[in-house]
């Protein structure tokens, strides 16, 4: 879970108000930039930039603190406060990394709706304020009749996947979340952002068990009555089971080959001598996915993996063209540890549970292919050329109903752009299943690898091109990964 420090502005200093009353304001700081720097020098991912002049009175006020904050940090920020119109949305964007809308957006959908088509939904928040159990708006000043549940399906069929939720009574009150409204919201799909009363620790862990996306902390931070430190390692995984890094192995024609998004592939070596490499390396697991099989109605190539599986002494995953229980205990007498299962199993969902039975769950891995269409993703089949009507990630629930041991999860978006995994995508699936989660498509730097044990909650990460490439290797990737406390196998 994502940790965000807030820096409240009013004048151009930095601020706090107690439930919202601006009668009620203490100052912090007068140099709003020196506290920025110091939360990214403890570590802080993002922060949580509010004009709340903007918010009271619906005309930007600190636009140039905001800016001179976002130019002095090279962490990403969020900023709120009175954005009610397209023109004030685009300015922010234009630098910010995401906005925060709240009392327009209420009001006005077809302007949440143009902004996340124009935007992408990752960059655009909204907040959902309660007051007294009715909505707040304009800087929480009036409520709106209404209830907040038929709120945020309107948000959700508009396409907003990020939601702030502030209880505006506990803000500033060190007492602690709303929790159930925030299981509530995250239980309608949302990526909730926990704000208002986060004071411990204790909250931290708890928010983050019932599928909060992030928790926004002020008043605690500023008091001294946390430390950032202390709650970044609480919104770490609570499991103690150490995070794995797989080599993927992409193979065509006998050769192991990358692409971008499964097209204009290219050859990178040989799958043999390149899955010695990375077992000698110390990559926990391998997995070598025959990408063409199911395309050229072929079965995987059966020598190539008894070739790899001689010279691979961690466990090996093995995937592609696979649709039958025969096929699976073939390659597994053959040497592979698990199989990878894909467009069979979305054409005959039963195979997973006939596989569980021949094998077990620990065999069986479901692979999906997603990519985004419109506000959801789709799954889609062979090797990413056929789409199905398929959500992914009911598709996941049910594969891990039939029994499925692991989801493999690669984003089609993402695949070989080194442009970060698509961390939505990946933290919507983990949150939607208890067994593990491998995520695929787009590491481009030791922070994604990270990222997607933290804020994506996957269980392992799966890395071609950084690795084939020679750009990083999997002792590197262990020893950052261990050095930012998730737990290794070293």
């Amino acid at each position: 879970m994502l940790v965000i420090p807030a820096i409240d502005l009013m004048g151009g200093e930095c601020v706090r108000l107690k439930r919202g009353d601006f009668a009620q304001k203490k100052v912090y700081s007068s140099d709003p930039v020196a506290v920025a720097k110091e939360f990214e020098r403890q570590g802080a991912q993002m922060l949580h930039v509010v004009d709340l002049d903007g918010a009271k009175t619906g005309t930007q006020g600190n636009v140039a603190v905001i800016r001179a904050i976002k130019e002095a940090i090279g962490i990403r920020i969020e900023v709120g406060g009175g954005i009610r119109s397209a023109a004030v949305a685009e300015e922010y964007l234009a630098f910010a990394d995401r906005i925060v809308l709240g009392t327009k957006a209420l009001e006005d959908i077809s302007l949440i709706e143009s902004l996340i088509k124009q935007f992408g939904s990752e960059r655009i928040v909204v907040a959902l304020e309660t007051k007294g159990g009715k909505i707040a708006t304009e800087g929480w000043q009036k409520t709106l009749d209404g209830d907040f549940r038929a709120a945020a399906k309107s948000l959700k069929g508009a396409g907003v996947s990020e939601l702030l939720f502030t209880d505006v009574g506990r803000d500033g009150m060190l007492g602690e979340p709303n929790h159930e409204m925030v299981q509530e919201l995250a239980n309608l799909g949302f990526n909730v952002i926990a704000s208002g009363g986060v004071s411990d620790v204790s909250a931290i862990r708890k928010l983050s068990s019932i599928g909060a996306a992030g928790a926004i902390i002020g008043t605690a931070l500023y008091e001294k009555r946390i430390a950032l430190e202390d709650a970044l390692k609480a919104a770490m995984p609570m499991s103690n089971l150490t995070k794995r890094i797989i080599p993927c192995l992409d193979v065509s024609g006998g050769k192991v080959v990358k692409g971008i998004s499964f097209e204009n592939l290219q050859v990178v070596g040989d799958a043999v001598e390149m899955g010695k490499k990375y077992s000698d390396e110390g990559a926990d697991e391998l997995v070598f996915l025959d990408i063409s099989a199911t395309k050229e109605n072929r079965e995987t190539m059966a020598d190539v993996v008894a070739r790899v599986a001689k010279e691979v002494f961690i466990p090996f995953t093995v995937g592609g063209g696979i649709s039958s229980v025969e096929q699976m205990r073939k390659l597994l007498i053959l040497g592979a540890d698990k199989i990878s299962i894909n467009t069979a199993a979305v054409k005959n969902p039963e195979l997973i549970s006939e596989a569980v039975k021949a094998f077990g769950t620990q065999c069986v891995v479901v692979a999906i292919d997603a990519k985004r269409v419109g506000s959801s993703w789709k799954v889609f089949l062979k090797g990413g050329s056929e789409e199905t009507k398929l959500d992914a990630i009911e598709w996941a629930k049910e594969a891990e109903k039939r029994g499925a041991g692991e989801i493999l999860l690669t984003s089609m978006d993402k695949d070989g752009t080194k442009s970060g995994y698509d961390i939505e995508l990946l933290q919507r699936v983990s949150l939607a299943v208890k067994i593990p989660v491998i995520a695929s498509g787009g590491a481009g730097t030791l922070e994604d690898l990270k990222t997607a044990c933290v804020e994506g909650k996957a269980d392992a990460v799966l890395v071609a091109s950084l690795f084939h490439y020679g750009e990083l290797s999997v002792k590197e990737a262990k020893k950052y990964l261990a050095g930012e406390g998730i737990p290794m196998r070293l």
